[in-house]
């Protein structure tokens, strides 16, 4: 076995790999770059070495500098992660002429299968069924319209290297291929220094399913089920689960061959992944194949019951697999969210900036359930404009999806995150909803379930009663609290049940509530129910989190004390909520609402970022639609386009200029 792995990435899988080797009891080298020089897995790893400047092309992508790291470290394996050069095959050829292990699988799988288009003839020569489309790449956009053609709309263009996302455009009109094949080019050649690009048919509300392969060196393979990708926004994934609510034994079965036999025809000898998209019928295409570990790899460790860090390890070292296909079953149901740093109410634009405070729950028992967080960052860490914006994943796990879905909720009702935005309220509303829940999901679920964007959820009349009853049990508690300061001029309040108007979205809640025990009260809320309300709490001032109870009903509220009124949000719902008086209830309904400010004339930012391209000046005549310029954020390409028609006034940005959000850009007269 090894003694010392130099991790070359950063971020949730440095730390993930570190803990696998900690239990290992191998030592482990992390690199880092300016912007994670204070990072969790610099702190958590056995030695730290600074790579260079933050951006990726001068730090994590340089496989000169991270070799010479290796070299003098002394490591004996090298462990990529996931992205960067986890897929490059220069760095374990490199490794090999220095002695070096690679824990990932061989030079030719990664060659083979890293590029869309070979992998895709492997494919088929394999066995395996594949999408029509286009053979080969194509070299520039009258060509992509030509082939689109072809195979008939809607087609996909998609990177030949790399994935995640990136370089990949759904195009449906003549249009829209030619300035998604423009787009897809520049984020391809941005992200992976390959912008070749190749086209197929995009099949109609498809299903995302991937099968989890392990491999070893003597010739070994085996795969460990799957995985449903399918809720996906950008064509990126934003929940994950093992086993797939949609696939069938037969089904199942057949998938896990056609991966094996792949897998087989390149001597695959680690962890991977191929990816499917599955028809409404049950039909499967081979997507591609992922010579590294995935993102949502824990959903598959916790229902197989495997560390599939360790086994990448062991393979490197030259072990034999330890289990056979037989002995792969399904034991229970895991759920997984990416928890990202970005405003589902802004359309999910990026959220830089700093974790003011990051409250998360425990690993371990939740519920029903078994909750597993898999974290990069701590409080009071920033999350960077040059990396991806994840702030963790978050794992439920239970003997049913159902559980397992309840276990995730609870624990994204149990988050707290000050200083940025996250995606904890979109993901907590998809969780709820019927169709999720009924396992009716396919790759086009997000804009098909929120065409107009995410902008909360309606209130449930039991989530109404958990905000009404906290606000009022707060509220009480602080007045009181006041009240028996000493020297305090005005009485303290009687003891017994007193009344406030609890004001919460345009709409007024009497309520009477009567302190008891610490943490308890009874609360009447006529408009609510009948009967009172029994209330027990272990909250305390300053808490981000009010968890409580209600008539033995177990709930938790994102809380925050404003200037005025008390901030609560649980999953997609959220709301001000302002205790008062009857009197002073009155008068707050007759203010007038605050005029918002007029910035039709103006084109901001949406996001913080790096202006890329300008297409406009100033005096230029444009039509609504037309496109402005392009903001690069998280690797990713904004188009920003004229909601309207009409004439530039100014253009107060330049190519290659640092953007703040909401910071103006262009201005039209």
């Amino acid at each position: 076995m090894f003694k010392k792995i130099l991790i070359a990435n950063r971020g949730e899988i440095a730390v993930r790999v570190i803990k696998t080797c900690q239990r290992l009891g191998i030592a482990t080298v992390a690199v880092y770059s300016e912007a994670d020089a204070d990072s969790l897995a610099v702190e958590m790893a056995d030695e730290a070495v600074f790579i260079g400047p933050p951006a990726p092309g001068e730090s994590y992508l340089r496989l000169e500098t991270i070799l010479e790291v290796i070299k003098q470290t002394g490591a004996d394996a090298v462990h990529p992660g996931f992205g960067f050069l986890s897929e490059n095959a220069a760095f374990p050829i490199a490794l090999e002429k220095i002695g070096v292990a690679w824990i990932g699988p061989n030079v030719h799988a990664i060659e083979a299968m890293g590029d869309k288009i070979r992998s895709k003839q492997l494919a088929a020569k394999a066995g395996v069924s594949t999408i029509p489309g286009a053979d080969g790449e194509i070299a520039d956009a009258d060509t992509a319209v030509a082939a689109a053609r072809a195979i008939g709309y809607p087609v996909m263009l998609k990177a030949s290297a790399g994935g995640g996302g990136k370089g990949m455009r759904i195009a449906r009109t003549e249009q829209e291929t030619r300035e998604g094949f423009a787009a897809a080019r520049n984020e391809a050649r941005t992200a992976f220094g390959d912008d070749r690009i190749l086209i197929e048919k995009f099949i109609e509300e498809p299903r995302h399913i991937e099968i989890q392969v392990l491999g070893d060196k003597h010739g070994h393979v085996i795969h460990l089920n799957e995985r449903e990708c399918s809720v996906q926004r950008r064509n990126q994934k934003v929940l994950e689960e093992a086993p797939s609510p949609f696939l069938d034994a037969k089904t199942r079965a057949a998938m896990g061959e056609q991966a094996v036999a792949l897998s087989a025809a390149v001597d695959y000898d680690s962890a991977g992944t191929v990816e499917f998209i599955v028809d409404k019928d049950r039909n499967f295409y081979f997507l591609e194949m992922n010579t590294r570990l995935q993102v949502e790899h824990p959903v598959t460790e916790m229902t197989v019951q495997l560390d599939l860090v360790e086994q990448m390890i062991r393979s490197a070292a030259g072990l034999p697999l330890e289990l056979t296909q037989r002995d792969v079953k399904i034991k229970g149901w895991a759920v997984e969210a990416r928890l990202y740093a970005e405003d589902p109410y802004r359309g999910f634009l990026p959220s830089i900036g700093r974790l003011k405070r990051f409250t998360e729950p425990k690993s371990g028992p939740l519920g029903q359930g078994e909750l597993r967080i898999d974290a990069g960052v701590r409080e009071g860490d920033e999350i960077s404009l040059f990396y991806d914006p994840m702030i963790a994943k978050v794992i439920g796990y239970g003997k049913t999806r159902e559980i397992a879905i309840d276990t995730l909720a609870a624990a994204l009702d149990r988050l707290h995150v000050e200083g940025l935005q996250s995606n904890a309220p979109f993901l907590s509303a998809v969780l709820d909803e019927a169709d999720f829940r009924a396992g009716r999901i396919h790759t086009g679920y997000i804009d098909q379930h929120f065409p107009d964007g995410f902008h909360g959820t309606a209130p449930r009349e039991d989530q109404l009663t958990w905000m009404v009853c906290a606000a009022a049990f707060v509220h009480e508690t602080f007045v009181r609290r006041a009240a028996q300061i000493e020297g305090r001029i005005t009485p303290p309040p009687a003891p017994g049940p007193r009344e406030w108007i609890v004001l919460m979205d345009g709409r007024r809640f009497p309520v009477e509530i009567e302190l008891g025990g610490p943490g308890e009260a009874r609360i009447w809320a006529p408009t609510l129910a009948e009967q009172p309300f029994e209330l027990k709490t272990g909250w305390s001032a300053g808490a981000q989190l009010f968890e409580a109870e209600i008539n033995g009903q177990a709930f938790a509220l994102e809380f925050s004390d404003r200037t005025e009124g008390y901030r609560l949000r649980h999953r997609g719902y959220s709301a001000v909520a302002l205790v008062c008086s009857a009197r002073s209830a009155e008068l707050h309904l007759l203010l007038p609402e605050k005029e918002k400010a007029d910035t039709s004339k103006l084109v901001l930012s949406p996001m913080p970022g790096l202006v890329v391209s300008i297409a406009v000046e100033a005096g230029q005549v444009v039509k609504g639609g037309e496109i402005l310029l392009v903001v690069e954020a998280m690797k990713m390409e904004n188009v920003i386009r004229a909601d309207k028609d009409g004439v530039i006034k100014t253009v107060s940005v330049t190519p290659g200029a640092s953007v703040a959000a909401d910071e103006m850009m262009i201005e039209f007269e």
